[in-house]
């Protein structure tokens, strides 16, 4: 008697339709692009605050090393204006899983890609006024 893998799809699960995964296209593209200049921008704009133990002649350089990472980290992921970005970035990686365990990974890959690079532009333009110029798509 064969055995069949209960976690394999079988011909009766039906696929998500177009517009599902457009907009799952869409969704990862934008938690990926959208987020990275704000993210950007508050870990640039992030002041250390002044850390007794990375000054104690005490601690050994790799122990202020370590902490140095550590108080770093902590800092930045404490600012909700670096955390919250982080957070939907993260969801979109989630989602990012979720639509490579369905769709095609060579479709899947580039088109999320593409998305979130042309989310960064808009995102870029949103959080820090930057604005592609025309001599920099111009052909010569």
């Amino acid at each position: 008697m064969p055995t069949t893998d209960p976690d394999a799809p079988s011909i009766a699960d039906p696929q998500p339709s177009l517009l599902r995964w457009i907009l799952g296209f869409l969704l990862v593209g934008a938690c990926w692009g959208l987020t990275t200049p704000f993210m950007r921008r508050a870990a640039m704009n992030y002041t250390p605050p002044n850390r007794p133990s990375l000054s104690d002649a005490n601690n050994s350089w790799l122990k202020k090393k370590v902490l140095g990472i550590w108080y770093a980290v902590i800092g930045v992921l404490s600012r909700p204006a670096y955390a919250i970005p982080l957070l939907l970035n993260v969801t979109g990686s989630v989602w990012f899983f979720i639509l490579i365990g369905k769709a095609e990974l060579s479709l899947t890959v580039p088109i999320t890609n593409s998305l979130a690079f042309l989310f960064t532009v808009l995102g870029e333009w949103w959080a820090e006024g930057k604005v592609i110029s025309r001599s920099m798509y111009a052909t010569h």
